[in-house]
Parts: structure tokens; sequence; C-alpha cells
């Protein structure tokens, strides 16, 4: 099993910045993808971005060049640097890993954090 606890959320006005963190802890052999999604009210959860265990990112087109993506493996942490951001940025952000549990079998296990809200309003 895993654990993720979230941090860094907050209300922020547009054009400002905030941090995300979020620590994996538990049972487990390896952390291979970290990322983040965000749900907006009435809205289906969407990937911002992820990065996997080569750090190779991947993001949402509204995000590129506004939020970072980063781990550190030291400390089973994954981060999301957001910066000038917009009302529209608005959502609850959840964190996730995919997980492979066992080093004899390299099947994944996703887990979800509990999520953080981020609030960008004047």
């Amino acid at each position: 099993q895993v654990q993720l606890v979230e941090s860094g959320g907050d209300l922020v006005q547009p054009g400002g910045s905030l941090r995300l963190s979020c620590a994996a802890s538990g049972n487990f052999f390896r952390i291979n993808t970290m990322g983040w999604y965000h749900q907006a009210p009435g809205k289906q959860r969407e990937l911002v971005a992820a990065i996997t265990s080569g750090t190779s990112t991947n993001y949402a087109d509204s995000v590129k060049g506004r939020f970072t993506i980063s781990r550190d493996d030291a400390e089973n942490t994954v981060y999301l640097q957001m910066g000038s951001l917009k009302p529209e940025d608005t959502a609850v952000y959840y964190c996730y890993v995919r997980a492979q549990l066992r080093r004899v079998s390299t099947d994944e296990t996703t887990y979800w954090g509990q999520g953080t809200q981020v609030t960008v309003s004047s």
C-alpha cells in the first residue's frame, strides 16, 4: 500500500504562483510515473502534468509554459510549480503515483492523494 500526502493548495491572486507537493510513503518497490490531475466543479478530472521515473514530462496544453512538474526520488515526492495562475486554474488538485509494489513483478498500482484546493481569485 502507498499513502500520498498533498500540501500547498491555497487562495492566490491571478498572476500569482503556488507550489504543490505530494509525498508518497508505505510499502512498495519503486514509484514509476507521478503526476497531477485537477477537477473543477461540474467538470471531469483532467491530467495536468506527469513525470516518469526517467524524468520525461507531459503537460496539458492549458498549462504548458506556466507549470513545471518535478520529482525527488530520494524523498518519493512530486512537485507542481504553478505560475502565471489564472482563474480557470481553480480546481481541486490530486496527485497520483503508479507504484511497482514488488521487485518480482512489474505490475503497477495507481494511488491517489486526497486532493488540495487551489483557488485563483482577486
